[in-house]
């Protein structure tokens, strides 16, 4: 789990967290004084696992990762920990008599071991939260896990003030015969991971007011545990009112300070939190056996210390075994990539928004992988900015994003199979009505209401019900079983400023709207009225619109250098094409390269071979309309065939050039730069074909 190694500060108090559970369960100030060692391991040390919980919410559930992933990766450790543990439990006898509710308990809640109840926590917590964040808004979020933190406190440092209440304990008592404790993932875990999600979206403050704010929630949590403590209120002391504020100061400090971590801290720490009560054992042995156990025992320090020590070790040499066994992960820029630029991609969202009149708002079209961005990571980055409007080409890509946890209306702007109703109604997937007899095929289909929107035709005649047929687009509204929520037809020619081209966009928006009119005559809402793509946002902006569908201009670029635009907005390319150079090599003048021996050396030339190919989006004609590359600042073009994985490039002029270096095809390097819209037009095609076709095997690499 090292998905922060950029963030020195969090990676850095993962191993603090880690050892801080050490003295949880090795009391090393019993020794000294009582009060001072429940000041440190159940006030200081509590912090631990509200860190690694809020880890999970920051890196797992705030980015989309596929929780499916996250739930598999971590049953796995769950599993391996508790088979580790067996022996222990069968030598100590704790299996016996075990009964199912003995076993429901100690499987899903307690962990087996004492503090393996950490991993179902984190499983049914991330699930939790997943799927609260995915149903409701931020605020109702908050509202529902705080409810149960609350009922989780009453069950744990604060059950003195209930316990005395014959109905509410007797509640708690049947909770507790079936969880054992509320430190858990259902009251326990959902708080801190939602604070980790929400953390990623909150804007910085000063370092000082987060360090005041630690100090004075620490102070406050430090009382009232001292009060608690001292009414006896206590049955547990995993929780105070006092600890998400803590926390929220906490990780907000920590995740100011960024940097690169080459170590595995993660792992290291998560090594050291499973095998640490394993080492306590094995100390209290070798104390034994060698004559030590006044030193590393009796004496709580000496003890908490030997164990932090054999721990760390036995962490540090099962990762160094496990660097040999382990299965290598490839670079994401080793060979070609794309690279994605996240805040040019938010200047044009935010752009094209202001950009549009007031009553109408984005809608991001994120067909074929955002036009080869990335779709699940575009849709959350622009979900974090409140754009809560989407279009996909088909119902893969819709269920794609309603799994990443991706909110707001997803149009689906092709055909779907109305056997697929299941999956329209259960991801909340608005599908595109392709006329009036798919409609009336959709509602026969469909045993629960499905959301529509009512595609019509007024000239492109592609998809669409014909504007003038009134009667069958009315009928669409009444159709059982179906939702329809709006109406849309596409300008086939908004790219165009020809005279003629325009004359036939107006008529296909007077038609439009006069159908819409029509409607509303009969009594009928057609809903939320759509006409514009990218250039109808810029040729044709128009206040009775509710959206604005950017395809191509969402992403920085023309479809062709030369389309017409009235105003052009300023909007900033978000991706980049690069390759390493692979090898570089010596060819003689007259010497003839690659299939077809297409390419002739005119001159002693250098080569660069690079590991990209038309697999990866470099069409195989791009060498015929003079594409180039950027190599260390100079256009080098591309020559010879270029294959599936591989091309060649002419850098004969470039001084010295190695294997390594990297080479632009989209993008600036230096003082050269190369817009898709040249590429595009080099490979005798536009943008849009170019951005959607970059291959499967590219990595995406977001800046």
């Amino acid at each position: 789990m090292n998905r922060g190694r950029n963030y020195k500060g969090i990676e850095i108090f993962r191993v603090v967290a880690a050892f801080l559970v050490v003295a949880i369960h090795t009391s090393p100030l019993a020794s000294y004084s009582d009060t001072a060692d429940f000041i440190f391991t159940r006030v200081i040390a509590r912090v631990a696992v509200p860190f690694f919980f809020m880890v999970t919410g920051y890196f797992v559930l705030s980015k989309g990762t596929d929780i499916r992933r996250f739930l598999k990766k971590t049953a796995m450790i769950y599993a391996a920990s508790a088979a580790l543990y067996l022996p222990i439990n069968v030598y100590a006898g704790h299996l016996q008599g075990w009964g199912m509710l003995d076993l429901v308990q100690q499987v899903l809640f307690e962990g087996t071991f004492y503090h393996l109840w950490y991993l179902p926590a984190a499983i049914l917590g991330a699930w939790l939260t997943a799927f609260l964040m995915r149903k409701c808004s931020r605020g109702t979020c908050f509202a529902v896990v705080g409810v149960l933190y609350i009922l989780g406190l009453l069950g744990d440092s604060y059950w003195g003030l209930i316990s005395g209440v014959p109905v509410v304990s007797s509640v708690y008592n049947a909770i507790f015969a079936v969880m054992g404790y509320t430190r858990n993932g259902l009251f326990f875990a959902p708080m801190f991971m939602l604070l980790g999600a929400s953390l990623k979206d909150v804007k910085p403050r000063s370092a000082a007011a987060d360090a005041l704010g630690l100090a004075l929630s620490v102070a406050l949590m430090l009382a009232e545990a001292l009060l608690a403590r001292a009414q006896g209120w206590q049955r547990h002391d995993s929780m105070y009112v006092m600890l998400p504020v803590v926390m929220y100061f906490l990780f907000a400090l920590l995740a100011r300070y960024k940097g690169t971590v080459r170590l595995p801290l993660g792992n290291f720490s998560l090594l050291v939190y499973i095998i640490h009560p394993a080492v306590i054992i094995v100390v209290r042995g070798a104390a034994r056996v060698l004559g030590l156990w006044d030193i590393f025992v009796e004496n709580s320090l000496g003890h908490y210390i030997a164990v932090c020590l054999c721990s760390a070790a036995a962490s540090a040499v099962l990762l160094w075994i496990w660097s040999f066994i382990k299965p290598q992960k490839v670079s994401d820029t080793s060979r070609a990539w794309a690279e994605v630029d996240r805040a040019a991609l938010i200047h044009n969202a935010q752009t094209l928004e202001n950009f549009m009149p007031e009553s109408t708002h984005l809608m991001a079209v994120l067909k074929a992988d955002a036009y080869g961005h990335g779709a699940v990571r575009s849709a959350l980055e622009l979900n974090r900015i409140g754009v809560e409007n989407f279009a996909v080409a088909c119902c893969a890509e819709g269920v794609e994003l309603r799994r990443a946890g991706v909110k707001g209306l997803i149009l689906i702007l092709g055909y779907t199979d109305v056997k697929e109703w299941r999956a329209l109604s259960r991801y909340k997937l608005t599908q595109c009505a392709t006329d009036a007899s798919y409609a009336r095929e959709l509602s026969q289909a469909a045993k629960r209401p499905v959301l529509v929107h009512v595609k019509v035709d007024t000239g492109m005649h592609r998809l669409g019900e014909a504007w003038d047929h009134v009667d069958e687009i009315a009928a669409c509204y009444s159709l059982p079983h179906l939702r329809v929520t709006g109406m849309f037809t596409h300008l086939c020619v908004s790219d165009s400023l020809e005279s003629s081209d325009v004359d036939f966009s107006k008529q296909q928006l007077e038609r439009f709207f006069s159908l819409a009119e029509e409607l509303k005559r009969r009594g009928i809402e057609p809903g939320a009225l759509h006409t514009q793509s990218s250039y109808g946002i810029t040729n044709y902006p128009d206040g009775r619109c509710a959206y604005g569908r950017a395809g191509v201009a969402l992403y920085g670029v023309k479809s062709d250098e030369h389309d017409g635009v009235r105003e052009w907005p300023d909007l900033r390319p978000a991706l980049s094409l690069k390759a390493r150079i692979g090898l570089v090599r010596e060819v003689p003048a007259g010497d003839t390269v690659g299939y077809g021996r297409e390419f002739t050396a005119s001159r002693p030339s250098k080569l660069a071979v690079l590991p990209i190919g038309y697999g990866d989006g470099v069409f195989r004609c791009a060498m015929h309309g003079g594409a180039e590359a950027i190599v260390r600042g100079v256009r080098c073009p591309i020559v010879a065939r270029i294959c599936m994985d591989q091309l060649c490039l002419d850098v004969t002029d470039v001084p010295g050039v190695t294997r390594g270096d990297i080479a632009t095809f989209i993008g600036s390097d230096g003082n050269e730069s190369i817009t898709c819209e040249e590429f595009a037009a080099k490979c005798g095609t536009i943008t849009n074909e170019v951005l959607s076709r970059m291959g499967k095997r590219l990595p995406k690499v977001w800046r």
